[in-house]
């Protein structure tokens, strides 16, 4: 019944093909992300050393949201393909040079206010280190090294827009690698020669920034996208992009209030509740990066193109095509990652510094964390249907909606399950705003659910309830994982997630799924 769904016309690329090039690559930035958290956390554990780094990193990553890879590319990247497409390449270029002049002119106001301010920024951000002054010095110092990666990291991610919408997806998709690799030479080379040592990761945060920008370069080149950084302030393009990135600031900022929020909350509780959430953080975002960033970056340039040509009908399968993409590779991800917490994160971070109290903490996070995942990345797959509109406003009020609900229940859950009750706050908040994008996008039309749907969530359903015996019955107890150590764990990790792949992945084959029936071609 699922084949055929999406066969369209022969179109430049193939989505299916491009989905599974990013990540793949982002498959790689993980396992290498892995490697650099397990290393951080055999090296420097979890305490004040690591609560301090993790605030001084997430300050300028938040603003790297905040300003680039999430304002900028919902605003930027609809307008850019929109000049692409109706305009010739000296317009299109020219837009590039404006906007890039103006957001580098901005970032490096922010930066320079980073590196000033840093000592207002660590009290704001994580108020409860005030009680210890050499935590909260360490925060600062870490937070003045690590402010200069907004700036080189924004316009990473300036490049990445134009890339993608040049459909070289794969350059984007292998910078982070080069991040993990910067993380993974900090903690092994320099941390020796840092006093304290954790002051090296903050010197690979600033060595990233440079290294992921000069690696793009020579892709824009080639493309005749590389920027002149030529200042005008009569460019009409620029400022649509800027009047765009007013509320899609705003709308990010958002979702980035509850992470500051948290932090806030969890720096009142004991000492390693920032990191237990952090080490539960990079876990849920392996298969958010795999699937729902991989999903949303390829989905954003078809969806403007369709939008510029007035294709509704294409606009709504890319959608249904993006959704049922996601149902059916998230779902058995989102079990997988509550049901098997302690055998994962005894496996990657159980070594030296990090004993089984912080495994078993982290995975308190880590369920609260796997209830909403569904949500999370289903935001990343429906929000584009509006960025792609240039509607930035509708995305943002359902934001403020979701805000003032996750914060609810941070209140309602910190006092019963503490650092675990923010990991479920944010889980239940995206799946909240999640369902209410739905809703909007079904109500106005925007998307119409192609045939089969019901079928389709039986036969996953299914193969989800198969996989959650198998690996309930290869688990074994907790204690177990929390014992062993070595190959030992390792490799029966690994037989554990082979099997459930392949359980899984051959009951969906048995109800007659097959590859080529998520087969779908970019809009040219």
């Amino acid at each position: 019944m699922m084949r055929g769904v999406y066969s369209v016309n022969l179109r430049p690329m193939n989505l299916l093909k491009a989905l599974a090039t990013i990540s793949s690559l982002t498959l790689v930035s993980r396992i290498l992300a892995f490697v650099r958290d397990v290393l951080i956390a055999r090296i420097f554990g979890a305490g004040a050393a690591t609560d301090a780094f993790f605030v001084a990193f997430k300050l300028p990553n938040l603003l790297r949201r905040l300003f680039a890879e999430g304002a900028f590319s919902q605003a930027f990247v609809p307008i850019f393909g929109e000049y692409k497409n109706r305009r010739g390449h000296d317009e299109t270029k020219l837009l590039v040079d404006h906007v890039t002049a103006m957001l580098a002119l901005i970032l490096f106001v922010v930066t320079l206010t980073g590196i000033v301010a840093a000592p207002v920024l660590v009290y704001i951000s994580a108020p409860g280190f005030i009680k210890d002054a050499a935590k909260f010095d360490l925060t600062v110092q870490l937070l003045r090294i690590t402010s200069p990666y907004i700036f080189f990291i924004s316009l990473v991610s300036v490049a990445a827009g134009i890339l993608n919408t040049y459909n070289k997806f794969w350059v984007p998709a292998f910078a982070p690698v080069l991040l993990n690799v910067c993380f993974i030479g900090g903690a092994l080379w320099l941390a020796p020669y840092c006093d304290p040592p954790i002051m090296a990761l903050a010197w690979a945060v600033f060595v990233a920034g440079i290294v992921q920008l000069a690696f793009q370069i020579p892709f824009l080149k080639k493309i005749g996208m590389l920027p002149s950084l030529r200042f005008s302030l009569k460019d009409e393009g620029m400022w649509r992009v800027i009047k765009q990135m007013g509320p899609a600031v705003f709308g990010v900022s958002i979702a980035q209030i509850s992470l500051i929020i948290n932090t806030i909350f969890a720096s009142f509780l004991v000492a390693g509740s920032v990191s237990w959430l952090y080490y539960a953080d990079r876990l849920m975002e392996f298969p958010a990066g795999i699937l729902g960033v991989a999903i949303g970056t390829i989905l954003l340039p078809s969806l403007s193109k369709c939008h510029a040509n007035n294709n509704t009908a294409e606009y709504s399968k890319l959608l249904d095509w993006g959704l049922r993409l996601t149902i059916m590779l998230t779902l058995p991800a989102a079990l997988a990652l509550g049901m098997i917490a302690v055998p994962l994160l005894a496996t990657f971070f159980q070594h030296g510094a990090f004993v089984a109290h912080d495994v078993l903490m982290t995975s308190h996070a880590l369920i609260g964390y796997s209830i909403g995942l569904i949500g999370m990345i289903l935001v990343k797959i429906l929000a584009p249907g509006f960025y792609a509109r240039q509607d930035i406003r509708t995305p943002v009020k359902i934001g403020i909606v979701t805000l003032l609900a996750t914060q609810a229940m941070n209140a309602l859950f910190i006092g019963w399950i503490q650092h675990a009750g923010l990991a479920l706050s944010i889980g239940l908040g995206a799946c909240l705003n999640s369902a209410i994008l739905f809703r909007y996008l079904r109500k106005h039309g925007i998307y119409q659910p192609e045939p089969g749907w019901a079928i389709f969530f039986a036969k996953i359903s299914i193969a989800v309830a198969v996989l959650a015996i198998t690996l309930w019955l290869g688990m074994g107890t907790e204690q177990s994982w929390l014992t062993s150590s070595g190959w030992p764990r390792i490799l029966r990790l690994s037989a554990l997630v082979a099997g459930g792949v392949v359980i899984y992945f051959a009951v969906l084959a048995a109800l007659g799924f097959r590859p080529k029936d998520f087969s779908k071609r970019a809009v040219s």
